[in-house]
């Protein structure tokens, strides 16, 4: 049963949050700002500017601001109660239980799962937008937020516990959904060709969408949000590099380094660094000629007339910019996103032959079990196994 919700908040204590917010006005969306006043206690402001100022990366912080706002609302309606830290394992247990249900018990018994007036209480305020059970990637990173919080502000949780581990496993299996992949496909070499067919102008956007798609790809699959925030600075000119090592008076191909910097599996002080070589290298290089870049954002938005503005492009635009081309090439854009350049990556590398490990350098996947699931997975299709009936 959903619980009385607490006193309205002072009129001027929301605008004090409110200000204090416009601090981190480039990094969490303004339009939320209120709503988030409105949520989130003078601690959770706090411990968000403390994270900012650690220099917390921004999609990082921008993710663990939307999933602070979501808990304290879901223990607002839920206990009553802003969120207490650190949380019992009671509380813990209960939001599994709220997130992940059966939905065929659900339908003999309307207890089980999130109360019905509770949902309704989150829905009305934009916080829920599922009639099902959550995606099990959405409460797992929920409770990865929750945790993450939790010892930011110095204290020790229950996130590890054997029950909630037990109960998170076997609620996962109740739900009955499978896991989704970010880009249902991947962007392979053959789907990659069909979308560099599209840009095939000297238009400025045809220009830089091909930069943008070659860059991406070849560089190890980069994230929408490290292709976004790619700046001149990073790039680093190297010596030309033979096209086959092995083969002596091999033709010399242009070459840069790609430094990260800070990333969703790495700090500025892992120094992270890719390689680009070849007609990447050209493709980037006559992006920059063509829009005169000598500083600043690497990818930058093009107007409707051609002009290049000064604005980089966000992680959504180079998202857009996907599913824009996938749709010129006649693909369905449902199927596609940005993340499939990074797992397309993987796939062709293993499609081709390249050790997982030299793969692994160029993408800085840092787990061996996710890489090495494209690799499982292009070696099943390539195998004996199942073609014992063909």
């Amino acid at each position: 049963m959903v619980k009385r919700p607490l006193p309205a908040i002072p009129a001027d204590a929301v605008l004090k949050r409110s200000a204090e917010l416009d601090a981190l006005d480039a990094i969490l969306p303004f339009d939320r700002r209120d709503q988030l006043a409105e949520i989130l206690t003078d601690d959770d402001v706090e411990t968000l500017k403390h994270l900012a100022s650690e220099g917390m990366g921004d999609n990082t912080l921008r993710a663990l601001a939307s999933d602070l706002a979501y808990l304290e609302a879901w223990a607002v309606a839920a206990i009553g109660t802003p969120l207490p830290w650190p949380a019992p394992e009671s509380l813990l247990l209960k939001f599994v239980a709220h997130h992940l249900w059966d939905p065929i018990r659900r339908q003999s018994d309307p207890a089980h799962g999130m109360p019905a007036e509770l949902a309704e209480h989150l829905k009305t305020r934009g916080l829920l937008r599922t009639d099902g059970p959550h995606a099990p990637a959405t409460v797992r990173r929920r409770l990865t937020s929750w945790s993450i919080l939790t010892r930011w502000r110095g204290l020790t949780g229950n996130f590890g516990t054997p029950s909630l581990k037990s109960a998170l496993r076997l609620a996962v299996r109740a739900t009955g959904r499978p896991r989704q992949r970010k880009s249902k496909k991947a962007v392979t070499g053959d789907v990659l060709a069909k979308l560099l067919a599209t840009c095939n102008s000297d238009r400025p956007v045809d220009v830089r969408d091909r930069a943008l798609l070659l860059l991406a790809f070849a560089s190890g699959g980069r994230r929408r949000s490290e292709v976004a925030g790619l700046r001149v600075d990073d790039l680093i000119e190297e010596d030309p590099v033979p096209t086959d090592p092995k083969v002596a008076d091999s033709p010399m191909l242009p070459c840069l380094s790609i430094h990260l910097g800070r990333t969703k599996t790495t700090t500025i002080e892992d120094d992270a660094t890719v390689l680009l070589i070849g007609r990447p290298v050209v493709a980037l290089r006559a992006w920059l000629t063509t829009a005169g870049i000598d500083s600043g954002a690497v990818f930058r938005k093009v107007d409707q007339w051609g002009n290049l503005t000064r604005r980089a492009l966000t992680p959504q635009s180079v998202n857009l910019v996907l599913k824009t081309r996938a749709a010129q090439a006649g693909l369905d854009v449902t199927l596609y996103s940005a993340h499939g350049l990074r797992a397309g990556y993987l796939t062709e590398a293993a499609n081709r032959g390249i050790p997982l490990s030299e793969a692994m350098q160029q993408s800085q996947h840092k787990s061996i079990a996710q890489a090495a699931s494209y690799y499982n997975e292009s070696e099943r299709k390539m195998g004996r196994a199942a073609r014992l009936i063909t």
